[in-house]
């Protein structure tokens, strides 16, 4: 059994270059290893709630790729079950290429990214564009009420692989929320510094009127 991602990335001019390049037998236990990673566990369902933007790739009709970034509040891209997850286009810069390259080839490659703690996640998938007038309660389980932006259309990711990558070369980030977590024992730290600093000089000046 191969993983899914090796049977759909490894082409023979890919093989050629792992060959030439030292890393074939490597990359061969890939081709014979005993899960196939196209099924979600909960380790990539809670990885993917917590992702608050995501790069994806598509094609477009004269073979040129297009890479777009994505973002949106924290778990606006939605687990539907362990081969979907989905996510509400919000309106945009009104261009559509990658829509518009979607239906045309449905292929499309997500790179999820956790900087701070230096993770990421490669999917492999098919997209199905859903609107509204199509499959409204569809729309709804993939909109976030509390967003303000406009949802112009769900579009819906049939896994078909994934596998996580290495953390090499990957600089840690962080987000506003996370920096603040960070510094969350600091901030107690030193109000309670203060607070004690205060009651000592408060003391203090008690002494000297008394």
């Amino acid at each position: 059994m191969a993983m899914a991602f090796s049977e759909i990335t490894f082409t023979p001019s890919v093989k050629a270059a792992q060959s030439l390049y030292g890393s074939r037998a490597k990359n061969s236990r890939f081709e014979v290893a005993e899960e196939q990673r196209n099924v979600l566990t909960e380790a990539e369902m809670a990885f993917i709630a917590q992702r608050d933007s995501f790069y994806q790739a598509t094609v477009s009709e004269t073979g040129w790729p297009y890479v777009q970034h994505r973002g949106g509040p924290v778990g606006f891209l939605k687990v539907l079950d362990g081969r979907t997850i989905g996510f509400a286009d919000f309106r945009g810069n009104l261009q559509y290429i990658s829509v518009g390259n979607l239906m045309a080839n449905d292929r499309i490659s997500l790179l999820l990214m956790d900087y701070a703690n230096r993770r990421r996640l490669k999917l492999w998938g098919r997209v199905r564009v859903v609107h509204e007038q199509d499959d409204p309660s569809l729309l709804a389980r993939l909109e976030v009420p509390s967003y303000r932006a406009r949802v112009e259309r769900g579009i819906v990711i049939e896994v078909e692989a994934y596998d996580w990558n290495c953390p090499q070369h990957i600089t840690p980030r962080y987000s506003t929320p996370e920096v603040d977590s960070l510094l969350a024992p600091l901030v107690a730290e030193i109000a309670d510094l203060n607070a004690r600093l205060a009651a000592m000089v408060h003391l203090s000046g008690s002494d000297l009127i008394g």
